[in-house]
């Protein structure tokens, strides 16, 4: 995707001089060499406040997360040195934009400070230093998804994608949808973990937001992860149309009975369809379970076509938060990288106190959809932060909205049409957490 190893890309260094002024040292470590990354994954697993990882799940984590890049702060006067106290990592994905293209992508995760050295400048030493290193690579667009939503807008992150988690009553959503023809069957662990990675691969790319996925997901998703908790409670179910070909799988959790065996809580990890008659058995099956009182179905899209197919729309409550966070490193590289809805051609200044999207661009959209973007010296129609663009790229808020709420400026007329240009038939959508 980019011409230089990603991988082995170096450590930035005016990340390494922030840290170094406070006696600590920034280093980019050996994901082969156990001795160094296991200490790394328990520190980061207790950032997340999380149990200690037994030599089974230690083992699987190596597996499944080496391919990625990562960065640690060590503090070479700790009790235990071999320990970061800060984490972060990061690799090069594929996220989907508007008219079922893709964007490489930098994406973050793993972002955690110790508590016992908190105000050293550790987190923003690591993020700026995620972001020059992104920008060397030539990538155009970083993501992550939070734990904390208020760290992340001073580096220039802001939601493009909105998730909704659902409890529902299952005696009062009575199914009132379609009842496709095609079955459905229980698939074993094994099965499931390979079926999640057709299906989504296949759905992802006309999916705004949404971003390729990696083995080591797929195995927790469906219970087969070394040392996984609770593995054997996961079940699997997948629908087949007419020609025998998986369109869609769940995947869930039954809670304990406890005293009353009809009122079971059922809980939807995951579920990924193709079609929607997939869409329709799979949710069909969900809310129907035997013995089951409750359905918790979190992050799901925020324009669910569940929410029309039951017939008590309050037998449900849903919860929206913001969940996939997005940051414009390269503003012409990304907005030529999508498809647009209307034609139209705006003069953008775009402010980055750290540098990377700042300037005034000029935006031609024709008539197919496709654009042009390059520098301007022109007065600009719409003035926004790179925070503001980067919400507004996939079409998942409106720039008028934004300017509601004193975030963009430009003339009604001008946020009419440039609304209309960035507006998307498919929500954006962002299935996983990484």
């Amino acid at each position: 995707m980019v011409a230089r190893d990603w991988k082995n890309a170096p450590t930035d260094p005016a990340a390494a001089a922030a840290v170094a002024a406070n006696g600590l040292e920034y280093r980019v470590i050996d994901t082969a060499d156990a001795v160094v990354f296991d200490p790394y994954l328990q520190a980061e697993t207790r950032g997340f406040l999380s149990g200690e990882l037994s030599d089974e799940q230690l083992a699987g984590a190596r597996d499944g997360f080496g391919f990625r890049r990562f960065v640690g702060i060590y503090d070479p006067a700790a009790l235990d040195a071999s320990q970061p106290v800060g984490t972060v990592n990061s690799w090069v994905t594929e996220m989907g934009l508007p008219g079922g293209r893709g964007v490489p992508m930098w994406a973050i995760s793993g972002v955690s400070v110790a508590p016992t050295h908190r105000r050293k400048g550790i987190a923003r030493a690591m993020l700026e230093g995620e972001l020059r290193t992104a920008s060397e690579l030539g990538l155009s667009l970083a993501g992550l998804t939070v734990s904390e939503a208020t760290i992340y807008g001073r580096f220039g992150f802001s939601p493009a994608t909105f998730g909704t988690d659902w409890s529902i009553e299952t005696k009062r959503a009575i199914w009132t949808g379609p009842r496709p023809e095609g079955r459905l069957d229980f698939v074993d662990r094994e099965g499931l973990r390979d079926l999640l990675a057709d299906v989504h691969g296949r759905v992802r790319a006309t999916r705004p937001g949404e971003i390729e996925a990696w083995p080591g997901l797929w195995r927790r998703m469906s219970g087969t992860a070394p040392g996984q908790e609770n593995a054997r409670k996961v079940r699997g179910v997948r629908y087949a149309d007419a020609t025998g070909a998986t369109r869609g799988v769940a995947v869930y959790v039954l809670s304990d009975e406890g005293r009353d065996f009809t009122k079971h809580e059922l809980e939807l990890h995951y579920l990924v369809s193709e079609t929607p008659d997939a869409y329709a058995a799979l949710w069909r099956f969900i809310l129907e379970h035997d013995l089951v009182s409750v359905v918790k179905a979190p992050l799901r899209s925020a324009d669910e076509p569940l929410r029309w197919m039951i017939a008590d729309q309050r037998g449900a409550t849903v919860e929206t938060s913001e969940h996939g966070w997005l940051r414009i490193l390269d503003v012409p590289a990304v907005l030529t990288a999508r498809t647009y809805a209307a034609a139209g051609a705006f003069v953008l200044r775009v402010t980055d106190p750290l540098g990377f999207a700042d300037g005034s661009w000029r935006l031609e959209i024709d008539d197919t959809g496709n654009a042009i973007a390059t520098l301007s010296d022109a007065p600009p129609d719409i003035t926004l932060s790179v925070n503001a663009l980067s919400s507004v790229l996939l079409g998942g808020v409106r720039a008028s909205t934004l300017a509601a709420a004193g975030l963009v400026q430009a003339p009604p007329a001008g946020l009419a049409s440039f609304d209309a240009s960035f507006a998307t038939t498919e929500t954006p959508y962002l299935s996983l957490w990484y």
